[in-house]
Protein backbone atom coordinates (compact mmCIF):
# COMPACT_ATOMS: atom_id res chain seq x y z
CA UNK A 1 0.00 0.00 0.00
CA UNK A 2 2.79 2.41 0.94
CA UNK A 3 4.55 1.79 -2.38
CA UNK A 4 1.32 2.49 -4.27
CA UNK A 5 0.84 5.80 -2.42
CA UNK A 6 4.45 6.81 -3.13
CA UNK A 7 4.12 5.82 -6.80
CA UNK A 8 0.93 7.86 -7.28
CA UNK A 9 2.47 10.82 -5.44
CA UNK A 10 5.50 10.82 -7.74
CA UNK A 11 3.23 10.39 -10.76
CA UNK A 12 1.13 13.37 -9.71
CA UNK A 13 4.21 15.55 -9.19
CA UNK A 14 5.66 14.44 -12.54
CA UNK A 15 2.45 15.22 -14.45
CA UNK A 16 2.19 18.58 -12.72
CA UNK A 17 5.82 19.38 -13.60
CA UNK A 18 5.45 18.28 -17.24
CA UNK A 19 2.33 20.31 -17.95
CA UNK A 20 3.48 23.53 -16.30
CA UNK A 21 7.02 23.38 -17.72
CA UNK A 22 5.58 22.74 -21.19
CA UNK A 23 3.40 25.84 -20.88
CA UNK A 24 6.46 27.82 -19.78
CA UNK A 25 8.89 26.69 -22.47
CA UNK A 26 6.46 26.95 -25.37
CA UNK A 27 6.31 30.68 -24.64
CA UNK A 28 10.02 30.90 -25.52
CA UNK A 29 9.53 28.92 -28.74
CA UNK A 30 6.33 30.86 -29.58
CA UNK A 31 4.22 27.69 -29.48
CA UNK A 32 5.73 26.31 -32.71
CA UNK A 33 4.41 22.97 -33.93
CA UNK A 34 7.95 21.61 -34.18
CA UNK A 35 8.54 22.40 -30.51
CA UNK A 36 5.27 20.72 -29.50
CA UNK A 37 6.12 17.52 -31.36
CA UNK A 38 9.71 17.38 -30.11
CA UNK A 39 8.65 18.07 -26.50
CA UNK A 40 5.97 15.40 -26.25
CA UNK A 41 7.75 12.70 -28.27
CA UNK A 42 10.88 13.19 -26.14
CA UNK A 43 8.82 13.15 -22.95
CA UNK A 44 6.96 9.95 -23.85
CA UNK A 45 10.22 8.20 -24.83
CA UNK A 46 11.90 9.37 -21.62
CA UNK A 47 9.16 8.01 -19.36
CA UNK A 48 8.94 4.80 -21.38
CA UNK A 49 12.68 4.13 -21.07
CA UNK A 50 12.59 4.94 -17.37
CA UNK A 51 9.67 2.58 -16.61
CA UNK A 52 11.14 -0.30 -18.63
CA UNK A 53 14.58 0.19 -17.06
CA UNK A 54 13.22 -0.28 -13.56
CA UNK A 55 12.20 -3.80 -14.50
CA UNK A 56 14.94 -4.96 -16.85
CA UNK A 57 18.05 -2.73 -16.62
CA UNK A 58 21.16 -3.72 -14.61
CA UNK A 59 21.42 -2.12 -11.19
CA UNK A 60 24.07 0.48 -12.12
CA UNK A 61 22.21 1.67 -15.24
CA UNK A 62 18.96 1.73 -13.29
CA UNK A 63 20.53 3.98 -10.65
CA UNK A 64 21.77 6.41 -13.28
CA UNK A 65 18.37 6.55 -15.00
CA UNK A 66 16.68 7.20 -11.65
CA UNK A 67 19.00 10.18 -11.14
CA UNK A 68 18.46 11.50 -14.66
CA UNK A 69 14.72 11.18 -14.11
CA UNK A 70 14.93 12.90 -10.74
CA UNK A 71 17.01 15.81 -12.07
CA UNK A 72 14.74 16.38 -15.09
CA UNK A 73 11.51 16.24 -13.09
CA UNK A 74 12.82 18.58 -10.38
CA UNK A 75 14.14 20.98 -13.02
CA UNK A 76 10.78 21.00 -14.79
CA UNK A 77 8.96 21.40 -11.49
CA UNK A 78 10.99 24.51 -10.65
CA UNK A 79 10.33 25.86 -14.13
CA UNK A 80 6.61 25.19 -13.84
CA UNK A 81 6.21 26.75 -10.40
CA UNK A 82 8.22 29.81 -11.44
CA UNK A 83 6.06 30.15 -14.54
CA UNK A 84 2.85 30.07 -12.47
CA UNK A 85 4.18 32.77 -10.12
CA UNK A 86 5.35 34.91 -13.06
CA UNK A 87 1.97 34.54 -14.75
CA UNK A 88 0.10 35.59 -11.62
CA UNK A 89 2.30 38.67 -11.37
CA UNK A 90 1.76 39.40 -15.06
CA UNK A 91 -2.00 39.10 -14.80
CA UNK A 92 -2.04 41.32 -11.70
CA UNK A 93 -0.02 43.98 -13.53
CA UNK A 94 -2.34 43.75 -16.53
CA UNK A 95 -5.33 44.44 -14.29
CA UNK A 96 -3.65 47.48 -12.74
CA UNK A 97 -2.16 48.80 -15.98
CA UNK A 98 -3.61 47.64 -19.27
CA UNK A 99 -0.64 46.87 -21.53
CA UNK A 100 -0.18 47.67 -25.20
CA UNK A 101 -0.07 44.67 -27.59
CA UNK A 102 3.75 44.92 -27.70
CA UNK A 103 4.00 45.01 -23.89
CA UNK A 104 1.63 42.05 -23.61
CA UNK A 105 3.78 39.90 -25.93
CA UNK A 106 6.95 40.95 -24.13
CA UNK A 107 5.55 40.10 -20.69
CA UNK A 108 4.29 36.71 -21.89
CA UNK A 109 7.73 35.84 -23.26
CA UNK A 110 9.35 37.07 -20.04
CA UNK A 111 7.35 34.50 -18.01
CA UNK A 112 8.89 31.72 -20.08
CA UNK A 113 12.41 33.14 -19.91
CA UNK A 114 12.38 33.61 -16.15
CA UNK A 115 11.09 30.04 -15.76
CA UNK A 116 14.01 28.80 -17.88
CA UNK A 117 16.48 30.83 -15.82
CA UNK A 118 15.20 29.51 -12.48
CA UNK A 119 15.11 25.94 -13.82
CA UNK A 120 18.85 26.13 -14.50
CA UNK A 121 19.55 26.46 -10.75
CA UNK A 122 18.41 22.95 -9.66
CA UNK A 123 19.78 21.46 -12.88
CA UNK A 124 23.28 22.83 -12.29
CA UNK A 125 23.32 22.27 -8.50
CA UNK A 126 22.08 18.67 -8.73
CA UNK A 127 24.67 17.78 -11.36
CA UNK A 128 27.34 19.49 -9.26
CA UNK A 129 26.16 17.40 -6.29
CA UNK A 130 26.68 14.18 -8.28
CA UNK A 131 30.00 14.90 -9.96
CA UNK A 132 31.72 17.11 -7.37
CA UNK A 133 30.22 16.86 -3.89
CA UNK A 134 29.09 13.23 -3.62
CA UNK A 135 32.61 12.03 -2.81
CA UNK A 136 34.14 15.18 -1.36
CA UNK A 137 34.69 13.46 1.99
CA UNK A 138 34.86 15.41 5.23
CA UNK A 139 36.76 14.31 8.34
CA UNK A 140 34.79 15.17 11.48
CA UNK A 141 36.78 14.97 14.71
CA UNK A 142 35.17 14.69 18.14
CA UNK A 143 36.67 14.19 21.58
CA UNK A 144 34.03 12.42 23.68
CA UNK A 145 34.29 12.06 27.43
CA UNK A 146 33.00 8.82 28.93
CA UNK A 147 32.92 9.12 32.76
CA UNK A 148 33.77 5.55 33.73
CA UNK A 149 36.20 4.86 30.89
CA UNK A 150 39.45 3.29 32.19
CA UNK A 151 42.45 5.63 31.95
CA UNK A 152 44.21 3.26 29.59
CA UNK A 153 41.57 4.05 26.93
CA UNK A 154 41.92 7.81 27.14
CA UNK A 155 43.14 8.91 23.74
CA UNK A 156 41.80 5.67 22.18
CA UNK A 157 40.77 6.50 18.62
CA UNK A 158 37.61 5.15 16.96
CA UNK A 159 36.79 5.79 13.30
CA UNK A 160 33.12 5.52 12.46
CA UNK A 161 31.82 5.05 8.92
CA UNK A 162 28.26 4.38 7.87
CA UNK A 163 25.90 3.98 4.90
CA UNK A 164 28.35 3.05 2.15
CA UNK A 165 25.46 2.01 -0.15
CA UNK A 166 27.70 0.18 -2.62
CA UNK A 167 24.78 -0.09 -5.06
CA UNK A 168 25.09 3.65 -5.70
CA UNK A 169 28.87 3.83 -6.09
CA UNK A 170 29.87 5.21 -9.48
CA UNK A 171 33.33 3.63 -9.61
CA UNK A 172 36.08 2.02 -7.52
CA UNK A 173 38.14 5.20 -7.41
CA UNK A 174 35.61 6.96 -5.18
CA UNK A 175 35.58 4.15 -2.64
CA UNK A 176 39.37 3.94 -2.66
CA UNK A 177 39.59 7.65 -1.90
CA UNK A 178 37.46 7.06 1.21
CA UNK A 179 39.44 3.99 2.26
CA UNK A 180 42.73 5.88 1.99
CA UNK A 181 41.35 8.65 4.21
CA UNK A 182 40.09 6.10 6.74
CA UNK A 183 43.47 4.39 6.97
CA UNK A 184 45.28 7.74 7.27
CA UNK A 185 43.49 8.33 10.60
CA UNK A 186 45.45 5.47 12.27
CA UNK A 187 42.40 4.35 14.26
CA UNK A 188 42.63 1.87 17.11
CA UNK A 189 39.14 0.59 16.28
CA UNK A 190 36.83 1.04 13.29
CA UNK A 191 33.02 0.81 13.43
CA UNK A 192 30.61 0.53 10.51
CA UNK A 193 27.01 1.37 11.43
CA UNK A 194 25.00 -0.22 8.66
CA UNK A 195 23.64 0.00 5.09
CA UNK A 196 26.35 -1.71 3.10
CA UNK A 197 24.01 -1.97 0.08
CA UNK A 198 20.87 -0.43 -1.37
CA UNK A 199 18.68 -3.44 -2.08
CA UNK A 200 20.64 -6.64 -2.74
CA UNK A 201 23.76 -8.22 -1.31
CA UNK A 202 25.32 -8.75 -4.75
CA UNK A 203 25.79 -4.97 -4.98
CA UNK A 204 28.76 -5.25 -2.60
CA UNK A 205 30.47 -8.15 -4.39
CA UNK A 206 32.59 -5.98 -6.76
CA UNK A 207 33.92 -4.00 -3.78
CA UNK A 208 34.73 -6.76 -1.27
CA UNK A 209 38.43 -6.87 -2.13
CA UNK A 210 38.70 -3.09 -1.67
CA UNK A 211 36.80 -3.10 1.61
CA UNK A 212 39.18 -5.76 2.94
CA UNK A 213 41.80 -3.01 3.17
CA UNK A 214 39.93 -1.43 6.10
CA UNK A 215 41.76 -2.75 9.16
CA UNK A 216 42.53 -1.55 12.69
CA UNK A 217 44.62 -2.98 15.59
CA UNK A 218 41.56 -3.68 17.76
CA UNK A 219 39.40 -4.81 14.86
CA UNK A 220 36.62 -3.60 12.59
CA UNK A 221 33.09 -4.12 13.90
CA UNK A 222 29.85 -3.68 12.00
CA UNK A 223 26.11 -3.82 12.31
CA UNK A 224 23.20 -3.97 9.85
CA UNK A 225 21.08 -1.13 8.49
CA UNK A 226 17.54 -1.23 7.15
CA UNK A 227 18.78 -1.66 3.55
CA UNK A 228 20.83 -4.76 4.36
CA UNK A 229 17.89 -7.16 4.75
CA UNK A 230 16.57 -7.13 1.17
CA UNK A 231 13.27 -5.57 2.22
CA UNK A 232 13.24 -3.13 -0.72
CA UNK A 233 13.59 -5.73 -3.46
CA UNK A 234 10.89 -7.91 -5.02
CA UNK A 235 12.03 -11.52 -4.54
CA UNK A 236 10.86 -14.59 -6.39
CA UNK A 237 10.31 -16.42 -3.12
CA UNK A 238 10.88 -16.30 0.62
CA UNK A 239 13.84 -18.63 0.11
CA UNK A 240 15.44 -16.19 -2.35
CA UNK A 241 15.24 -13.40 0.21
CA UNK A 242 16.73 -15.66 2.88
CA UNK A 243 19.59 -16.56 0.55
CA UNK A 244 20.24 -12.87 -0.01
CA UNK A 245 20.38 -12.25 3.73
CA UNK A 246 22.71 -15.19 4.31
CA UNK A 247 24.93 -13.80 1.58
CA UNK A 248 24.99 -10.50 3.48
CA UNK A 249 26.27 -12.25 6.60
CA UNK A 250 28.95 -13.98 4.52
CA UNK A 251 29.90 -10.69 2.84
CA UNK A 252 30.83 -9.19 6.22
CA UNK A 253 32.92 -12.30 6.91
CA UNK A 254 34.68 -12.03 3.53
CA UNK A 255 35.48 -8.38 4.14
CA UNK A 256 36.86 -9.30 7.56
CA UNK A 257 34.44 -7.25 9.66
CA UNK A 258 33.01 -8.68 12.87
CA UNK A 259 29.26 -8.30 12.45
CA UNK A 260 27.50 -7.82 15.78
CA UNK A 261 24.06 -9.41 15.58
CA UNK A 262 22.41 -8.42 18.87
CA UNK A 263 25.57 -9.23 20.79
CA UNK A 264 28.51 -7.59 22.50
CA UNK A 265 32.27 -7.92 22.70
CA UNK A 266 34.81 -6.60 25.19
CA UNK A 267 37.60 -4.39 23.90
CA UNK A 268 40.57 -5.06 26.19
CA UNK A 269 43.79 -3.17 26.74
CA UNK A 270 46.38 -3.64 29.50
CA UNK A 271 43.93 -5.55 31.71
CA UNK A 272 41.08 -3.02 31.38
CA UNK A 273 38.12 -3.06 29.02
CA UNK A 274 34.96 -1.47 27.67
CA UNK A 275 32.01 -3.16 25.99
CA UNK A 276 31.07 -2.68 22.36
CA UNK A 277 27.43 -3.62 21.77
CA UNK A 278 25.88 -4.09 18.34
CA UNK A 279 22.20 -4.45 17.47
CA UNK A 280 20.43 -5.15 14.23
CA UNK A 281 18.36 -2.37 12.71
CA UNK A 282 15.78 -0.91 15.06
CA UNK A 283 13.88 2.25 14.13
CA UNK A 284 11.02 4.12 15.75
CA UNK A 285 9.19 4.54 12.43
CA UNK A 286 6.68 1.83 11.51
CA UNK A 287 8.14 1.96 7.96
CA UNK A 288 11.25 0.13 9.18
CA UNK A 289 11.00 -3.36 10.71
CA UNK A 290 12.42 -3.70 14.23
CA UNK A 291 14.96 -6.49 13.84
CA UNK A 292 17.21 -5.47 16.70
CA UNK A 293 17.06 -6.94 20.20
CA UNK A 294 19.00 -4.72 22.59
CA UNK A 295 17.93 -6.80 25.58
CA UNK A 296 19.63 -9.83 24.07
CA UNK A 297 22.72 -7.83 23.08
CA UNK A 298 22.99 -6.38 26.59
CA UNK A 299 22.81 -9.69 28.46
CA UNK A 300 26.06 -10.46 30.26
CA UNK A 301 27.60 -6.99 30.23
CA UNK A 302 28.88 -5.62 33.51
CA UNK A 303 26.99 -2.54 34.68
CA UNK A 304 30.02 -0.67 35.99
CA UNK A 305 31.99 -1.05 32.73
CA UNK A 306 31.82 1.62 29.99
CA UNK A 307 29.64 0.76 26.99
CA UNK A 308 29.42 1.93 23.38
CA UNK A 309 26.45 0.90 21.24
CA UNK A 310 26.31 0.51 17.46
CA UNK A 311 22.73 1.04 16.29
CA UNK A 312 22.02 2.14 12.72
CA UNK A 313 18.90 4.25 13.25
CA UNK A 314 19.31 7.24 15.64
CA UNK A 315 15.62 7.14 16.61
CA UNK A 316 16.50 4.00 18.61
CA UNK A 317 18.42 6.24 21.03
CA UNK A 318 15.43 8.31 22.15
CA UNK A 319 12.84 5.53 22.19
CA UNK A 320 14.71 2.70 23.93
CA UNK A 321 18.38 3.36 24.67
CA UNK A 322 18.04 6.57 26.70
CA UNK A 323 15.00 5.29 28.60
CA UNK A 324 15.89 1.70 29.45
CA UNK A 325 19.69 1.47 29.15
CA UNK A 326 21.03 4.57 30.83
CA UNK A 327 24.46 3.05 31.42
CA UNK A 328 25.18 2.98 27.66
CA UNK A 329 27.27 6.13 27.55
CA UNK A 330 27.73 6.48 23.79
CA UNK A 331 25.66 5.40 20.79
CA UNK A 332 26.98 5.50 17.23
CA UNK A 333 24.39 5.72 14.44
CA UNK A 334 23.98 6.68 10.77
CA UNK A 335 20.92 6.22 8.56
CA UNK A 336 19.80 9.82 7.91
CA UNK A 337 22.55 10.91 5.44
CA UNK A 338 21.53 14.41 6.51
CA UNK A 339 19.07 13.84 3.64
CA UNK A 340 22.09 14.57 1.38
CA UNK A 341 20.79 18.13 1.24
CA UNK A 342 21.15 21.06 3.57
CA UNK A 343 23.26 23.98 4.73
CA UNK A 344 26.09 23.63 7.23
CA UNK A 345 28.25 26.57 8.26
CA UNK A 346 30.11 25.62 11.47
CA UNK A 347 29.13 27.90 14.33
CA UNK A 348 26.36 29.59 12.35
CA UNK A 349 23.95 27.36 10.44
CA UNK A 350 23.06 23.69 10.56
CA UNK A 351 19.89 22.90 8.63
CA UNK A 352 18.47 20.01 6.64
CA UNK A 353 14.98 18.65 5.96
CA UNK A 354 16.21 15.65 7.98
CA UNK A 355 15.66 17.62 11.19
CA UNK A 356 11.89 17.59 10.67
CA UNK A 357 11.87 13.79 10.78
CA UNK A 358 14.81 12.88 13.00
CA UNK A 359 15.52 14.58 16.31
CA UNK A 360 19.18 13.54 16.01
CA UNK A 361 20.21 13.73 12.35
CA UNK A 362 23.91 14.68 12.14
CA UNK A 363 26.74 15.16 14.62
CA UNK A 364 26.99 14.84 18.39
CA UNK A 365 24.01 15.12 20.76
CA UNK A 366 23.65 14.69 24.51
CA UNK A 367 20.73 13.61 26.66
CA UNK A 368 21.61 13.64 30.33
CA UNK A 369 24.79 11.61 30.78
CA UNK A 370 24.33 9.79 27.48
CA UNK A 371 25.58 10.85 24.06
CA UNK A 372 24.88 9.85 20.47
CA UNK A 373 26.88 10.58 17.36
CA UNK A 374 25.03 10.45 14.02
CA UNK A 375 27.33 9.98 11.03
CA UNK A 376 26.26 11.69 7.79
CA UNK A 377 27.09 8.60 5.74
CA UNK A 378 29.82 7.73 3.28
CA UNK A 379 27.67 7.00 0.22
CA UNK A 380 24.41 8.05 -1.36
CA UNK A 381 20.96 6.57 -1.79
CA UNK A 382 18.46 7.39 -4.54
CA UNK A 383 19.94 10.69 -5.66
CA UNK A 384 23.61 9.87 -6.24
CA UNK A 385 24.80 13.26 -5.08
CA UNK A 386 24.97 15.60 -2.11
CA UNK A 387 24.13 19.28 -1.90
CA UNK A 388 25.48 21.01 1.19
CA UNK A 389 25.84 17.81 3.25
CA UNK A 390 29.19 16.20 2.51
CA UNK A 391 29.93 12.48 3.05
CA UNK A 392 31.60 11.87 6.39
CA UNK A 393 34.34 9.91 8.09
CA UNK A 394 34.13 10.41 11.87
CA UNK A 395 37.20 10.29 14.09
CA UNK A 396 36.26 9.92 17.77
CA UNK A 397 38.90 10.25 20.48
CA UNK A 398 37.78 8.84 23.83
CA UNK A 399 38.51 10.87 26.95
Amino acid sequence: MRRIIIAFTFLGVAIFAEILSYLAFRRIFKNSKRFNWIWWITTVLFYGIFIVSQKYAPNHLRNWLVNVFFIIVITKLFAGLTFVIAELIRLSRNIIQKPTPEMSVSRREFSGKIALGVASLPFVSMNWGIFKTAYNFRIDRETIKIPNLPKVFRGFKIVQISDIHTGSLQNHHQLQKAIDLILEQKADLICFTGDLVNNRTDEVEPYIEQLQQIRAPYGVFSTLGNHDYGDYEEWESVEAKEQNFNAMLKAHQKIGWRLLMDEHVSIEKDGDKFFLIGVQNWGASYHFPKYGNLKKAYEGVEKEVAKILLSHDPSHFDVEVSNDYKDIQLTLSGHTHGFQFGVEIPGYVKWSPAQYIYKRWAGLYAKGDQQIYVNRGLGCLGYMGRIGIRPEITVITLA
